[in-house]
């Protein structure tokens, strides 16, 4: 039995349709890549998986748990960890209460995440309104993980980041991977660095599902048919 698994989902914003039938599936341990051009459905879908949205068809099943009534806030507890587009930390609080506002009890504790980004634990008691885009995204990561998510959603994690913090952030992604097993879902534009960390790929494009497979298949005439790449 998959972990995450979406089938037929259909969700619309208002009178404008945006998925028009999405099909995913994420297994225990896997990294799953969401992929697809700007405006193709990919939030949107991350959106009905937290269940910030709903879908007006279609099942989204979590551990086997039809999520269909489920607030996000209840989602958040049965285990799916948000790391949102554009950060979205908490300005006014430090990076330490930050960490700890959504905390469960897990492998995941305050010891470890600032293992895994070290500038947290040096600047703990500043505000996370005063760092910069990069470390806003490390704290960002770092209060999903609190959550001791079973399944962590990474919406666009390293946009407008820079090079050297990408490749930090990306290489804490995989010693996660490496370390604990956890299972991710990856929103990104980088084939370069999904390719090394994601076992498989879905492919969004005018919000439905158009092609599924392994991350190493995405190249050549699938990257230039669906990707623009």
């Amino acid at each position: 039995m998959s972990l995450l698994r979406l089938e037929g989902i259909e969700a619309a914003y208002g009178a404008a349709q945006a998925l028009f039938g999405v099909d995913l599936a994420v297994e225990e341990g896997e990294v799953l890549a969401l992929m697809g051009r700007n405006g193709m459905g990919k939030s949107t879908t991350i959106r009905v998986i937290c269940r910030m949205m709903k879908q007006s068809r279609g099942s989204v099943q979590f551990d086997g748990r039809d999520m269909a009534r489920i607030p996000s806030h209840l989602a958040a507890r049965a285990g799916l960890g948000l790391v949102p587009e554009g950060r979205r930390v908490f300005a006014r609080l430090t990076v330490r209460e930050n960490l700890i506002a959504a905390a469960r009890p897990g492998a995941w504790d305050l010891r470890k995440v600032t293992g895994l980004f070290p500038r947290l634990a040096e600047r703990s008691g500043q505000l996370a309104g005063h760092f910069s885009g990069g470390e806003q995204q490390m704290l960002a990561i770092g209060r999903a993980l609190m959550t001791n998510p079973r399944l962590m959603l990474l919406d666009e994690a390293t946009e407008g980041l820079a090079p050297v913090v990408r490749q930090e952030i990306w290489a804490a992604l995989d010693a996660v991977r490496l370390d604990t097993g956890l299972s991710l879902l990856v929103v990104d534009k980088s084939l370069a660095e999904l390719g090394r960390i994601a076992d498989h790929a879905v492919i969004l494009e005018r919000g439905r599902s158009v092609w599924h497979g392994a991350m190493a298949d995405v190249s050549g005439d699938v990257a230039n048919t669906y990707l623009g790449v």
